[in-house]
């Protein structure tokens, strides 16, 4: 079994950003070379390259918790914005943001996964602790 991240010395910011970067990108946060994701959204049982068991790490929902209010906090300004300035038709409002907010929420969230992931595999958790 591979290292845990709870008996790596010195683990600073750098080190939990870094690991959040690698899981953003779809990479393994202990090497950033194998990939983390199996598919959309299912994590890899163990990295192909250096062998880091990240299968087990369970996000529950708060990756898309964390998308709706990255995607809401793009949409709702520029919905606003627009409607301020250009006051463009209601049927054009109803085919673009819904799209755009789609869109956005579907390229966010395995990424925001990954980097949930990250973090949490850099502060050795694993989502079934217990208060």
């Amino acid at each position: 079994m591979a290292d845990s991240p709870a008996q790596k010395p010195n683990q600073g910011t750098a080190f939990v950003v870094n690991a959040m970067r690698r899981g953003f990108g779809g990479k393994c946060p202990k090497c950033g070379n194998g990939a983390l994701l199996a598919g959309y959204l299912k994590p890899n049982t163990a990295c192909c390259t250096c062998g880091e068991e990240t299968g087990g790490i369970y996000t529950a929902d708060i990756a898309p918790y964390f998308t709706i209010m990255i995607v809401g906090h793009i949409v709702m300004p520029l919905l606003l914005a627009t409607e301020k300035m250009a006051a463009p038709p209601i049927w054009m409002q109803v085919a673009f943001w819904p799209t755009l907010a789609l869109a956005l929420t579907l390229w966010f969230l395995p990424r925001v996964k990954g980097s949930i992931m990250g973090l949490m595999w850099a502060l050795g958790m694993r989502g079934h602790e217990q208060h």
